[in-house]
Order: structure tokens, then C-alpha cells, then sequence
């Protein structure tokens, strides 16, 4: 049986980012401290703990000291080099383990990893080299999506192709790195499941979420998803063999592409708390964050009800390029919640928060969290 991390003890957490925050906030509101350990000062999870710790996951003496101070690890992002994870959890145990968090780094790895045990997934093919990506191209055909093997968010690193002319460009342009090459498919909906699983083995998982982007970015999420009840219970399923198949323990967010065709594939699995279930804080009776607290520290999990449909807008950093947001215009509208995590720089396309409304309806609540962001520009 594992132990149960008693409120009250120190919980490691690495990275600094938006989600990192939002889990402090949630671990320090149940009775623990928080420790992170993240390369930027000042960081939006930093503001929030208790002790700050500033250095490279390259530094290794670093993180073992990190490490023996606290009694449990969790990350807020995957692109932690693995030497990093393996160096911490020789010292405390790390959840979701380094075996999640390897697989999930690399593409190909991951979606081989899920075609293994059976998961549909788009057609693909990986590729090392030049000929490597023509052969990938001929197999999977056109038109298709290319994709860098690693580091790749918001669309980061993808280019479509659509002749196989396009293949040499579009080799150059990612600076001749590894990739994989996936079918392109006409979408009805894009779809995420996010849920927890305990060390015990047990699994909350929230409803699916309905999610829109705009240019690769997450734009507008909705719950409940406009989805059959059969594509429903699919997703469920899918989820479960993953987090099983895993020996998980945390949160995972498993993004789903629902076709034209109406075939469920997955596209991608996150191993941490995902910007789609945002909307839990407001939304939920437990939120992604406090189910990671709960997962990771061996508690029961909470309850994922969503009892009333709901909707989350993004605020980007772009929001920022002409001066500060109207935040009075947008706070009129009392139904709608406001989340900033930390930093509001300017950068373009930063995450800087969320709006959520409950309502009636997912078109009201939809249309209010449009309607407040729309006022931050007034």
C-alpha cells in the first residue's frame, strides 16, 4: 500500500509555469508546502511556494539536494530531460513516473506506444533523416502533417503537406530534425478527456471537453461535448487503457480527434493537468489540480462531477501588445471568473489566463466568457 503524503509535508514540483501555479495554489490551500525547482526566476508557480528554487535540470547535485527535501515529485510540463527525473527519483518518488514522461517526450515513441496496446491512432510513420521522411510521406500519403519528433506545443514544429514537392522545404525548415508524419484528417470535433488515477488504482475522470483553437492554440473549451454517447464511452475506455497500461498515477489528459467519418483517434496524451481542464476549477466538484495533489500524495480521489454545462476562453500574452487589458470591462460581467497566472509580459501567444462561466446552457456559457474577453479590449 502506498504511504499517504499527510497535509502539512513539502511537495516537489518541477517546472514554473502556469499549471505549476495553478497546483500550488491548490496543494497549499489543502495544508502542504511547495517546493519548485525551475530554470526561470520569478517564475508563476515560484510567486505561490514556498521555496523557490532556481537552476537548470542539467544541474543534477541541484536536484538531489531539491530532492531530499521534499516528499513526493510532480512536473508541470514534459520537456524535463529524463536525466533530470532519474537523478530525483532515486531520492522520492516521482508521479507520474520518468517511464510516463519519456514516453510522452517524443511523438513517435508515444503513438507507437499506443498503437502497440491497440489505441487507434492516426496512420504514421516515423522518420530520422531526409529519405527516411520521403519513404514516411509515399506510405502515409498526402495530404498529411509533418511533425518534429520532440518539444512540440501549440502547434509548434508542424507543417502540412500536401505534395510530396513540399517534402524538401519543409525538411529545411525544421532544421533537418527527427520526425514523424501523420495522415491529415478532416475533423467533426476535437475532444479531451482529462483524468486522475490513484495509487490504488482507482480513476475520476471528468466529462469530455469540446475544444476549438485558434491558429494551433487552444481558443474555447465546452462541457458538455456535443458527442454521441457512444463516442462518449469510447473515449472513457480509451482513457482508462492508457492510464492502465501505464501504471499511471496523477493526471493525463488524453486529446482525441473525432472524424468527419466519425472514427475516435487519439492525437495526443499529456502526462500533467491540461489547459482544457482549466474550466474544473470553476466547474468541477474537484478540480485537475487538487486531483493531482490527491493522486500524487496518495489521498482518495475527489469526485469529477461537472454538475452544469460551462465554457473557458484563453487570454493570451498578445492581449498585452497594446497595453493593459480593460480588466473592469471584463469583470462587469460577475459570472464569469477570472484566472492570471503570474507574468503578464507581453510576450506573444503566452498563456496568461482563462475566463469561465457556468451557465443554463454551453451556448450562454460560451457566449459569456466570449463576451468578457471581447470587453478586455475595449
Amino acid at each position: 500500500m502506498t504511504r499517504v503524503v499527510a497535509p502539512g509535508a513539502a511537495l516537489g514540483l518541477l517546472g514554473g509555469g502556469q499549471l505549476g501555479r495553478m497546483f500550488a495554489l491548490a496543494a497549499r490551500r489543502m495544508g502542504y508546502r511547495i517546493h519548485t525547482f525551475s530554470p526561470e526566476d520569478d517564475s508563476p508557480a515560484g510567486q505561490v511556494a514556498d521555496l523557490a528554487v532556481t537552476a537548470s535540470y542539467e544541474d543534477l547535485d541541484a536536484l538531489r539536494t531539491f530532492a531530499r527535501g521534499v516528499e513526493v515529485v510532480t512536473f508541470e510540463f514534459e520537456n524535463i530531460p529524463t536525466e533530470a527525473i532519474d537523478a530525483v527519483e532515486a531520492l522520492a518518488p516521482v508521479r507520474p513516473s520518468g517511464m510516463a514522461l519519456h514516453i510522452a517526450q517524443r511523438r513517435a515513441r508515444e503513438k507507437m506506444f499506443l498503437a502497440d496496446r491497440g489505441v487507434p491512432t492516426v496512420s504514421f510513420a516515423p522518420a530520422e533523416s531526409f529519405d527516411e521522411l520521403w519513404d514516411a510521406v509515399a506510405l502515409v500519403g498526402t495530404p498529411a502533417v509533418i511533425k518534429t519528433a520532440a518539444f512540440g506545443y501549440d502547434g509548434k514544429g508542424q507543417h502540412k503537406v500536401t505534395t510530396p514537392a513540399d517534402v524538401e522545404h519543409i525538411w529545411t525548415a525544421i532544421g533537418h530534425q527527427a520526425t514523424i508524419v501523420e495522415k491529415f484528417v478532416s475533423l467533426q470535433a476535437e475532444v479531451s478527456i482529462v483524468a486522475a488515477r490513484g495509487a490504488d488504482g482507482d480513476v475520476a475522470m471528468y466529462a469530455p471537453f469540446e475544444n476549438r483553437h485558434r491558429d494551433h492554440i487552444l481558443d474555447v473549451t465546452t462541457v458538455p461535448a456535443a458527442i454521441a454517447p457512444a463516442v462518449v464511452k469510447q473515449a472513457g475506455e480509451i482513457t482508462r487503457t492508457i492510464l492502465e497500461e501505464l501504471q499511471y498515477v496523477g493526471v493525463l489528459c488524453v486529446e482525441f480527434f473525432l472524424s468527419t467519418d466519425g472514427d475516435l483517434l487519439v492525437n495526443e496524451v499529456a502526462p500533467r493537468p491540461h489547459n482544457s481542464g482549466h474550466l474544473t476549477v470553476d466547474a468541477a466538484v474537484t478540480s485537475q489540480f487538487e486531483q493531482q495533489v490527491r493522486a500524487v500524495c496518495g489521498l482518495p480521489l475527489g469526485s469529477p462531477e461537472i454538475p452544469r454545462p460551462a465554457a473557458m476562453a484563453n487570454l493570451l500574452g498578445d492581449l498585452w501588445v497594446d497595453g493593459e487589458p480593460n480588466w473592469a470591462a471584463a469583470c462587469r460581467f460577475a459570472d464569469v471568473k477570472l484566472h492570471l497566472y503570474g507574468k503578464t509580459d507581453a510576450r506573444p501567444k503566452r498563456k496568461m489566463g482563462h475566463l469561465t462561466a457556468v451557465a443554463r446552457t454551453v451556448a450562454e456559457a460560451q457566449d459569456r466568457v466570449i463576451a468578457a474577453r471581447d470587453a478586455l479590449l475595449i
